[in-house]
């Protein structure tokens, strides 16, 4: 018996690993491994290595390997970023002239679905742990990779929540697919509202069940890094209130600090800054030829040098910012055969840790709540903007309004997939096209579409 994914068709082995690896403490990835499903998760030792296997499976470069960071970096607006690269699925996104057939779209929901599925057959197989705290951190870690992944989907294959929870989003499914019958059955697409509503609930009970400090290894989610991700899921529905709180109860209690440098986030594994990130080595890594983000991002003279960042964006910097053009240090110059571009040097190496969530995003989520609020929980926005701009080594504003906050937003994330959901949350034109522009929501897969006789292309597809 083998376990099916969302998709009829698509098959799901089990990736079952052995462990974290003492030296570096690196997720030690094992090769997939088809199983049968009666005996697949019959003991704790074999959760356990499922739960390890589910985060590397969020390494795929369909999910965060590559796509959830680059995909809304190509689908931002004008004169940010430009795709030389010869994907036509990558250019036809970078161009908003996608098709139904899109394979990046294709592949990121038949991945997505598939780890979610990893996920329920986790939280389904939670009886055979005997040991009630590591019960409860299993739950709390398989929710939390399903919270993120729903999270992910809806925001990419549904209008944003601001134009209306009653949209479609994409079909919420929470129980195991173990056989082709089971991913057989049609399942429809449930509204934004609604898988919203899913998101935060998983978030919610990892936010309950998880440890304040997973000692069960690097790059495992904790207490605050469900409460991390929940204020990131809440400023995307404009609940500032919310997303204030919590990223005020992870600055103050989460025991992240910013790196001294900023470079640090993404030069030293797991630093003090981060709080969820996805492991990679030389050896286990999203891809160093045809995908990961070093491949797209990076210089042409080790990589593919596929994404070129353009002149109006970089004049953003100020000139004494560290993180711009003029320091050469998240910035390089292409030498390679792209010679002349300008590309970020975020990601650099192909086996360098990719950081989902870090504490500078908290800073810049709290300043832009309390500044829409009116409130001052935890420090003025002033406060928290200076203290980014303060690392970054420019002077202080002396006051401050939302635009400057999406502003330093812009900079400081630059590269990690924020920019077409920060438009999107704010309403802003991508381009010459309203936030809530069909052209910029994937389509539901065709190949899924034909399979299931319950789901509803987006328009235009």
């Amino acid at each position: 018996m083998t376990i099916f994914s969302f998709g009829r068709t698509a098959t799901l082995g089990l990736l079952l690993t052995l462990g974290l690896a003492a030296c570096d403490k690196q997720l030690d990835v094992e090769p997939q491994l088809a199983v049968d499903a009666a005996t697949a998760l019959n003991s704790p030792a074999k959760v356990e290595s499922a739960v390890v296997g589910a985060y590397a499976k969020l390494d795929n470069p369909a999910l965060y390997g590559t796509n959830f960071l680059l995909l809304p970096e190509l689908l931002a607006p004008d004169n940010y970023v430009l795709w030389q690269g010869t994907f036509t699925s990558y250019r036809d996104i970078f161009q908003r002239q996608i098709v139904n057939n899109n394979a990046e779209a294709n592949r990121t929901w038949q991945q997505s679905y598939q780890t979610i599925n990893f996920a329920n057959l986790i939280l389904e197989a939670l009886s055979v742990v005997t040991d009630a705290d590591l019960k409860q951190q299993y739950e709390g870690e398989a929710r939390f990779i399903r919270g993120a992944l729903f999270f992910e989907l809806v925001r990419l294959y549904g209008l944003p929540y601001q134009a209306g929870a009653s949209n479609l989003g994409v079909p919420i499914t929470l129980n195991p697919n173990k056989t082709a019958e089971q991913a057989s059955q049609p399942v429809p697409r449930s509204t934004v509202g609604e898988v919203y509503a899913q998101v935060i609930q998983d978030l919610r009970a990892a936010e309950e069940l998880l440890p304040e400090e997973n000692t069960s290894g690097s790059g495992r989610a904790n207490k605050y890094s469900a409460k991390a991700l929940l204020a990131r899921v809440y400023l995307q529905q404009s609940n500032f209130a919310m997303a204030r709180d919590l990223a005020n109860d992870v600055i103050e209690n989460s025991g992240a600090d910013l790196t001294a440098t900023v470079t640090g986030p993404f030069r030293t594994r797991n630093s003090s800054e981060s709080l969820f990130e996805i492991q990679q080595n030389d050896q286990y890594n999203a891809g160093s030829s045809n995908d990961g983000l070093a491949t797209f991002f990076g210089p042409s003279e080790f990589s593919r040098g596929d994404v070129a960042v353009l002149a109006p964006y970089l004049n953003l910097y100020e000139a004494a910012d560290l993180r711009g053009p003029a320091a050469d240090l998240l910035f390089v110059e292409d030498q390679g055969g792209r010679a002349g571009r300008i590309r970020t040097s975020k990601w650099n190496n192909f086996g360098q840790n990719i950081p989902v969530i870090r504490l500078a995003e908290m800073y810049l989520t709290r300043a832009e709540a309390n500044l829409e609020l009116g409130t001052r929980i935890g420090a003025a926005p002033l406060e928290d903007v200076n203290i980014i701009r303060d690392r970054a080594g420019l002077s202080p504003l002396t006051s401050i309004t939302i635009d400057n906050v999406l502003r330093e937003r812009q900079l400081e994330l630059a590269f990690e997939g924020f920019r077409i959901h920060d438009l999107r949350r704010r309403q802003l034109a991508v381009g010459t096209l309203p936030s809530n522009s069909p052209l910029l929501v994937f389509p539901i897969p065709i190949h899924e579409i034909n399979l299931n006789s319950a789901l509803v292309q987006n328009p235009g597809y």
